[in-house]
C-alpha cells in the first residue's frame, strides 16, 4: 500500500493532483490484492509501487487527444512504470476507479468539515454559558413575544449543531464505499475478492450492489447532509442580521478599526459576514438539488451526473469548510449589547409580560376571555401610544386592582417566572 496523502486544507483536497492521487491510490490497491490472491506476480507490484508517477500536465495533454480522462491517466503512470504497466487497471472500468477515488475525496473532505463543526459547537457552547443569564425578549412573527434569554438562544443553537454532528457521523459510514466490480457491475472480468481486499485497504466497504457505478443516492445523501447543516448556518446568520438592525441592535457582529462599512455612508456598520452566510446556503442547496437529479442515471450508467460533480463536490465541501470557519469566527467575536436588550424587553412599559396578568387574574376567578379583554385593552392602548405604559395602565385598572396586590402585579412583570426552567435545557446541553 502507499502511504495516504492527507492536507490540512479543504481546497487542496479538490486539486487536479490530489484527485490523480487518489487516483493512484485506487489502481494500486487493485494491485496489491491483485497479487496477494494469485491473478499478478508480487513483483510486478512491488515495480509498480516504485516507479508510478504522474505528471498532470502530461495528463491533460493526453486528454487533449484522446478525449478520456482515465486512459489518459494511465497512460502517463505506464510512461513511468513500462513493462509493469500491463497489470494496472487489469479487470477494471473507470468507474471502479473513479468512483471509489471519489469515495475517498468525499471521505478526507468530511473528516475536516467534522472538526470544523466540532469547534463551531464549542463556540456556540462558551457563548451560551456566557450569557445564559443575559435577559432578552423573545419574539415570534418578528413580534415581541415573552422573555428568553440570549444564552437559551444559544443553547437552540447548540442543540442544532449537535444533531448536525451525528447525521455527519453517520455519513462518515455512509459515504466511505467502493466498487471494484468491472463493467455494469457483474464482476465478469474481476474477482469480487478482489474488490474486498482492495477496500479494506483504502478504508472502505464494498458496494452491496454497484451496476457500472455507484449509485448516486449516496452521493445525494452527502450532499443533502451539507445543505442542511448550511440551512442551520444561514438560521444563525438570518437571526444575527436581524438582531444587528439599527432599530434593535441587541448583537453585532465585530467591527474591526479600519474597517468601513459603505463607500457613501461613514456611519455604516453592516453585517457583511451574515449576508455572505446567508447567501452560501442557497448555493449548498442548489447544488444538493442537482446531486438528486443526478439520482436517475440510464440503465446500468450514463455520465449526465459526472459533469455536474465535477463543480457540485469540490464547490459545496469547499463552501461548507468557509461558512464553518465564517461561523466560528463570527459566534466567537460576536458584540452583544444586555443594555440594549433590557430597553427592547421593557419598551411600551413591558407589553410582553401580558400573559402574567392574564393568568393571575384567571387564578383569581375570573373568565379567560374577560380576563384576556381586559389584558389586551391595556396593551393595545400601550402599544399604540408613543409613551405607552402597559405596567401603569394594568396598575390604574381598577377590575386588575380589585383581584390583584401590587405585590401580585410586580410578580407578573418579573422575568424569572419565564427563566426558571431553562436549566433543565441548558442541563441537557452540558452548559
Amino acid at each position: 500500500m502507499i502511504e495516504r496523502y492527507t492536507l490540512p486544507e479543504m481546497g487542496d483536497l479538490w486539486t487536479d493532483d490530489y484527485k490523480f492521487k487518489t487516483w493512484l491510490r485506487v489502481e494500486i490497491a487493485v494491485c496489491e490484492a491483485q497479487a496477494e490472491l494469485g491473478y499478478i506476480p508480487e513483483e510486478a507490484v512491488e515495480e509498480i509501487k516504485a516507479k508510478a508517477k504522474f505528471d498532470p500536465k502530461r495528463i491533460l495533454e493526453i486528454e487533449a487527444e484522446v478525449r478520456h480522462d482515465v486512459i489518459a491517466f494511465l497512460t502517463n503512470v505506464n510512461e513511468y512504470v513500462g513493462d509493469a504497466g500491463r497489470y494496472i487497471h487489469l479487470g477494471m472500468t473507470s468507474s471502479d476507479m473513479l468512483d471509489t477515488a471519489l469515495s475517498l475525496q468525499l471521505v478526507d473532505s468530511l473528516q475536516v468539515i467534522m472538526t470544523h463543526v466540532e469547534s463551531l459547537i464549542q463556540a456556540i457552547r462558551y457563548r451560551a454559558q456566557e450569557h445564559r443569564d443575559t435577559v432578552m425578549i423573545g419574539r415570534s412573527h418578528g413580534i415581541h413575544a415573552e422573555p428568553i434569554t440570549f444564552g437559551f438562544k444559544l443553547a437552540g443553537w447548540l442543540a442544532e449543531m449537535l444533531r448536525h454532528r451525528e447525521r455527519l457521523t453517520h455519513l462518515q459510514d455512509a459515504i466511505a464505499v467502493g466498487k471494484i466490480s468491472g463493467a455494469v457491475g457483474t464482476y465478469a472480468n474481476i474477482d469480487p475478492k478482489i474488490e474486498a481486499l482492495a477496500c479494506q485497504n483504502l478504508g472502505l466497504r464494498p458496494d452491496t450492489a454497484s451496476t457500472q457505478v455507484l449509485s448516486r443516492d449516496i452521493h445525494a445523501d452527502f450532499m443533502n447532509a451539507l445543505a442542511l447543516l448550511g440551512a442551520s448556518i444561514e438560521r444563525f446568520a438570518v437571526e444575527i442580521r436581524n438582531l444587528q438592525r439599527t432599530d434593535v441592535l441587541e448583537v453585532e457582529e465585530f467591527f474591526s478599526k479600519k474597517q468601513k462599512g459603505s463607500s457613501a455612508m461613514p456611519h455604516k456598520r453592516n453585517p457583511i459576514r451574515s449576508e455572505r452566510l446567508t447567501g452560501m446556503a442557497r448555493l449548498l442547496r442548489g447544488n444538493a438539488m442537482a446531486a438528486l437529479e443526478n439520482v436517475a442515471l440510464w440503465h446500468e450508467r450514463d455520465i449526465s451526473h459526472s459533469s455536474v460533480e465535477r463543480v457540485a463536490f469540490p464547490d459545496s465541501c469547499i463552501l461548507t469548510h468557509f461558512m464553518l470557519v465564517e461561523t466560528t469566527e463570527l459566534i466567537k467575536n460576536l458584540l452583544v449589547y444586555p443594555e440594549n436588550m433590557a430597553r427592547n424587553m421593557n419598551v411600551y412599559g413591558g407589553v410582553v409580560f401580558s400573559q402574567g396578568v392574564l393568568l393571575a387574574l384567571v387564578d383569581k376567578g375570573l373568565a379567560r376571555e374577560e380576563a384576556y379583554a381586559i389584558v389586551q385593552s391595556c396593551a393595545h392602548q400601550a402599544w399604540n401610544t408613543d409613551d405607552g405604559n402597559f405596567r401603569g395602565l394594568i396598575e390604574a385598572d381598577e377590575q386588575v386592582t380589585a383581584h390583584l396586590s401590587q405585590a401580585e402585579i410586580d410578580l407578573c412583570f418579573s422575568p424569572d417566572r419565564h427563566l426558571r426552567n431553562l436549566d433543565q435545557v441548558y442541563q441537557r446541553l452540558g452548559i
